[in-house]
Order: C-alpha cells, then structure tokens, then sequence
C-alpha cells in the first residue's frame, strides 16, 4: 500500500518552521536564520520512499499586524495551508509567552484538519515551562496529537515523522520519485543570497531587500559544468543601496564570497556569480514589483 498526503507547517515568525522542515525532508529547502520573516514564500519539500510520498510545506511566520502588502501576501501563504493538506503542524516555541487570541488562533479553530501540536525548543526549557505551554494550548484548541521536540537537534522528530506517516492517507505518486521541491534551481539561489543578506546586514536592510536572478546560464569550461549566475539586489532607498554596496564596493564583494560558496555547495558546480544592487522604492507596497517578485 503507497500512502501519500500534503503536511503544512504553521506558527508564527521564527519558531522553527524552517529548521522542522529541513530535518523532515533532509534537505536545506529553506533559510535558516535567527532573524524574523526569513522565509517570505510557501516552500515545498518532497519526502520520498517506497511507500510514502509526504509533500512538506513551509510558510512564512504569521503576523498579526501587517505593515506592507508584502505582510498581507505572506499571510495568505500561511492561511491557505488552513484550507489544504492532510496534516497541519503547529509549530510553537516553548520560550514565549504564548498569544492564545488572535486571528491565526480563530481560523484555526475552524480548520477541518488533523492538527498536531508541535512543542519545539523544548531542549531550552524547564519541564515545568514545557508543561505550563502545552496546557494553555491545549484549553485554547483541540489537537489530534502533541508532540515536544527540539528541531536542531532532531530530538522528537522522528517520532513526530512517523505519526506523519501513520496519518496519511492511501494515495498515488504527486510528483515524480526523485523530486524533492517544486521549485526552481534559481529560486534557491536567490535564497541562499538572501540568507547571506541576513547574515551580513543589520536593522532594516534585511528586509528592505529582495533578491532576482536576471540570467542562470548553465555550460561547460575547462571540461567542468560551470554556471554564470546574475543577480539584482533591490532595495527600498538610495541609501539602503551605499549600504549593501559599503566603502570601496567592500560589503557586496564579502557578500558575493558567502553567496557563491553556499551556491556552489548547493549546486555542485563551479559558477561565476555578479551583483548588482537596484533601487525600488517602496516595492514591498507595490503590487506589480510583487507580482516579478513572486508575491501572488
């Protein structure tokens, strides 16, 4: 019997959504980083064996007070996983204060889905913190099963990852055996950028910044695949672009290095990789930057 079934993983910014999703998949499908709103679109990740076809998905941190358009569009990402899929992972971190009275909370009250209840960075805490979080979770909503695990150090996660299985329901093939996501090798690389932004930068530029692969050109040199890789970072303001640039064009040129190594570990090919920074003022309120960007 082949079992087959779509998994959603929700909660809100920076709980371990990502760090979950690649320990389910095995595979670095989405950033990781400390940073809030890190993962902005709905990834997918394809768990394949002989028996079981799992399609994992990754969506942005909910927020309950969008500033942008790029806020209101992440949101649905996140509010449409509570209208598909035959599993909805909750992810929470045991650290907060939980917010029991929100907007998330009311749909998920009405969702038809079977819902865990995934209690993560437990590794962190006391078992009295642990136990205080469940409880208050579990007197707000009903859960199919709950779960207390540490996401980074993979401690629960197997055993969550066959109740995974056990819940699924007989099904087909959605994707061919060796797919592991739907997206594109170029959507990756503009993450994986991204990330580095993350990493590199501070306060604002981080999130006033997107990233667009303008060429991905695949070929062979010196008898080695070899890819040439053009990227446009944008920004929100001319000053945001001095920035990402620094002195002497010193910032972008370390962000390149990071940039490049990341890629060429993930792609397994040499490639040559260029910069360039762009200004668009005020993109994450202009929905047809958004549409190019992705956001629909």
């Amino acid at each position: 019997m082949h079992k087959s079934g779509f998994v959603n993983i929700i909660g809100e910014p920076n709980v371990g959504k990502s760090t979950l999703m690649n320990a389910l998949v095995g595979d670095k499908m989405s950033i990781i980083n400390k940073k809030p709103q890190t993962t902005r679109h709905r990834i997918i990740g394809i768990y394949n064996d002989e028996d079981h076809q799992i399609v994992f998905s990754d969506t942005p941190g909910w927020i309950e007070e969008s500033h942008y358009k790029m806020q209101d569009v992440m949101n649905k990402f996140a509010y449409s996983t509570l209208e598909d899929g035959d599993v909805l992972l909750l992810i929470i971190d045991v650290l907060r204060t939980p917010d029991l009275d929100n907007r998330l909370v009311n749909r998920l009250q009405k969702s038809p889905i079977k819902t865990f209840l995934v209690l993560n960075k437990v590794d962190d805490a006391t078992e009295e913190q642990v136990a205080e979080v469940r409880k208050l979770w579990q007197d707000t909503l009903a859960f199919d099963q709950v779960f207390e695990i540490s996401a980074l150090k993979s401690q629960g996660v197997a055993s969550l990852f066959e109740q995974i299985k056990s819940a699924l329901p007989e099904g087909p093939e959605y994707y061919p055996k060796d797919q592991i996501t739907d997206k594109p090798e170029r959507f990756f690389v503009s993450e994986m950028i991204r990330g580095n932004i993350l990493e590199q930068y501070h306060q604002e530029i981080p999130y006033s910044a997107e990233v667009e692969i303008e060429e991905f050109k695949e070929s062979i040199l010196r008898g080695e695949d070899f890819v040439r890789i053009r990227a446009n970072i944008y920004v929100n303001r001319k000053t945001q672009k001095s920035i990402i640039i620094g002195k002497g064009g010193s910032a972008i040129k370390q962000l390149g290095i990071a940039s490049r190594k990341d890629i060429e570990e993930f792609l397994g090919k040499r490639i040559h990789l260029e910069l360039y920074v762009k200004v668009a003022e005020g993109w994450r309120d202009n929905q047809s930057k958004l549409n190019q960007f992705g956001y629909n």
